[in-house]
């Protein structure tokens, strides 16, 4: 039997950072929407902004920089990457102690996060199976995931308590921190990789191609790519208008509506420490597809506690767990059988196609719900992003995944074939 993930050298450090860097985020997560709807007064237009500079960067530079990561030492770009955001971030609460905040500074810092958080994301996706060994790959996954989700659990109700005594801007800082904290960690991890020679380099637009060929021509990848696109583009339209039906029309404090998300995230802790386990029992192939139906169902929950305001905190509590147990499960189990599959000098293309396109529907996702909340209402937009998301069900659930067992991994000498190319 294999050496512990904990054993494989520079995980712990890995772990320490991205938990502090998790951390810092969801501070931010639940400050910045509080900040632009209670103190800026920010429309359902607004909100779509916000929303979608915060994402558009996938759409933008999504593909290459899956080619530049490629080409460069990936635990490098991470720690730029979070420099970037901190400086970015620290601009938030400078502005606003000077009075000067605007709601366009939420955007164009919004817009310079998504940038660096590009970078970060693929880097980061592809860095594990370069510091974890083929059969730790998962359960590194998980680990993190599991952290991801403390820091998920106790983010919001922390921020809460730190707003019922600071304003929402100056709770950033912690986000700052977080990304700081980050850059020290990985700084300390001792990888070894080893990035192509430029000998062996081709034009940047061929280097991407290899990437869309690879997602296009591998039917477990296309199916993938389509869930996730539609679930991604349907829960950004409802997210988006969350806090404005939460803390406007519902009327409740933001303090609990930190705790909420709290109460909500032991789903999604719990989710990332069973997703393997669960795969084992039912197999890779179904723990995907079913995990697919209950996050989409539990969606409902999220307007119709709207429209029953007495029975709202509870709704919300339980359309959250449920949401973020199945969506764990769902991502833990896709992202491993991912990096299983694709050749590691691919990786970075990979992860950069695919998430070009399903997060490149984000902002999308994100104007449509400002652009349908000014014309029908916030709770009949939530209903329609609702709708597109349970679109994402026929891909999985008309597929032969309902009774695969294990998933497809990258052929023997894979990596060879890639160098030859």
């Amino acid at each position: 039997m294999g050496r512990s993930v904990w054993r494989q050298p520079g995980f712990a450090l890995l772990w320490a950072g991205e938990g502090t860097s998790q951390l810092g985020a969801q501070l931010a997560g639940l400050a910045m929407p509080i900040v632009a709807v209670t103190m800026l007064q920010a429309t359902d237009a607004e909100m779509g902004y916000l929303n979608a500079a915060q994402t558009a960067a996938f759409l933008v530079v999504g593909l290459p920089a899956g080619a530049w990561l490629d080409r460069m030492r990936k635990r490098h770009v991470m720690i730029a990457a979070d420099l970037v955001r901190a400086l970015a971030v620290a601009v938030v609460p400078l502005l606003a102690v000077l009075g000067r905040l605007e709601l366009w500074h939420l955007v164009v810092v919004g817009a310079i996060v998504g940038v660096a958080t590009v970078f970060f994301d693929v880097g980061y996706q592809s860095f594990v199976p370069v510091l974890v060994a083929d059969e730790h790959v998962g359960d590194a996954n998980g680990v993190l995931e599991a952290t991801a989700q403390t820091m998920r659990l106790g983010g919001p109700a922390l921020a809460g308590v730190l707003l019922s005594f600071l304003a929402a801007p100056l709770v950033l800082l912690a986000n700052v921190a977080g990304f700081l904290v980050s850059v020290v960690a990985l700084s300390g991890i001792r990888d070894g990789e080893v990035v192509r020679p430029r000998s062996e380099r081709r034009h940047l637009l061929v280097e991407i191609g290899e990437g869309l060929r690879f997602v296009a021509a591998n039917d477990l990848l296309r199916r993938i790519v389509a869930t996730v696109a539609l679930s991604n583009l349907g829960s950004t339209i409802v997210f988006t208008l969350l806090p404005i039906a939460i803390l406007r029309i519902l009327g409740i404090d933001p303090a609990v509506y930190g705790i909420i998300l709290s109460i909500g995230a032991v789903g999604g802790l719990a989710g990332s420490m069973l997703a393997m386990r669960i795969a084992r029992w039912i197999g890779e192939g179904p723990a995907i597809v079913w995990s697919t139906v209950v996050f989409v169902l539990a969606g409902v929950l999220l307007p119709l506690a709207v429209l029953v305001p007495d029975a709202a905190v509870v709704l919300l509590i339980v359309g959250e767990a449920i949401f973020g147990f199945t969506v764990l499960v769902f991502n833990i189990v896709q992202v491993t059988a991912r990096q299983r599959l694709c050749p590691k000098p691919l990786l970075g293309r990979m992860n950069a196609s695919i998430r070009t396109v399903v997060w490149g529907v984000m902002p999308i996702g994100a104007l449509a719900a400002g652009g349908l909340g000014t014309a029908i209402g916030t709770v009949p937009a939530m209903w329609v992003g609702v709708a597109i998301g349970a679109l994402a069900i026929p891909p999985f659930l008309l597929s032969p995944l309902r009774t695969m067992r294990s998933l497809p991994t990258r052929p023997r000498g894979a990596e060879e074939m890639v160098a030859e190319v």
